[in-house]
């Protein structure tokens, strides 16, 4: 079955989905088979995409008009892909940069493979110069001052940084100049969001 999602941004009706509802029901994508929000990409609680997340069944086919209506965090659009993966359900993007993803197919599959790579890939960098950092920090015997409240920058550092085996978090607490309490609260020790770090993400 093929099942399709829709987003725009903005709930003042200065945006409508009407694009978006043509280019999946001429996919094929029956009308009551989409679900639709009208929210940040940013947000990760989406009523209408969580909805659609649970109706999604084995040998079923997600179909969005564009890559960035599912989600503008590369992360969360790649931890979404593999759920769908595992669960036996399919993903293509219809049109935009994203169109040649399509996981049903051999070809899509390593193009979101490349994806998947190259975030990977961005997160190890953030770890290394996380890492680098605080051996210069240690080097100069920077002890760090008053803790200041957690940011979106230093919680994005934190998620790329937790999780890793070199990754100190006493040493990465004292170069973000916040307590383990704070970090805990909005990080997990693998890096993933807390309720506290999802609400100052989807602050922004």
């Amino acid at each position: 079955m093929l099942i399709g999602y829709m987003r725009v941004s903005k709930a003042d009706g200065s945006q409508t989905t009407d694009l978006q509802r043509d280019a999946l029901l001429e996919a094929g994508v029956d009308q009551a088979q989409l679900y639709e929000d009208q929210a940040s990409g940013k947000r990760e609680d989406r009523p209408g995409l969580a909805a659609c997340l649970k109706a999604l069944r084995e040998g079923d086919t997600l179909m969005v008009w564009k890559l960035d209506r599912l989600g503008r965090n590369l992360r969360h659009l790649i931890n979404t892909v593999h759920d769908l993966t595992a669960r036996g359900v399919g993903l293509k993007v219809l049109t935009g940069q994203g169109a040649a993803i399509d996981t049903t197919s051999a070809a899509g599959k390593l193009v979101f493979g490349i994806f998947a790579a190259l975030a990977e890939f961005e997160r190890e960098l953030i770890s290394e110069r996380t890492v680098a950092g605080l051996a210069s920090a240690r080097a100069r015997g920077r002890k760090g001052g008053r803790p200041f409240k957690m940011t979106a920058a230093k919680l994005r550092l934190a998620m790329a940084s937790m999780g890793q085996p070199e990754t100190k978090v006493g040493d990465l607490c004292a170069e973000m100049n916040i307590t383990r309490q704070t970090l805990y609260r909005h990080v997990s020790p693998k890096g993933e969001l807390r309720p506290d770090g999802l609400k100052l993400l989807t602050r922004i």
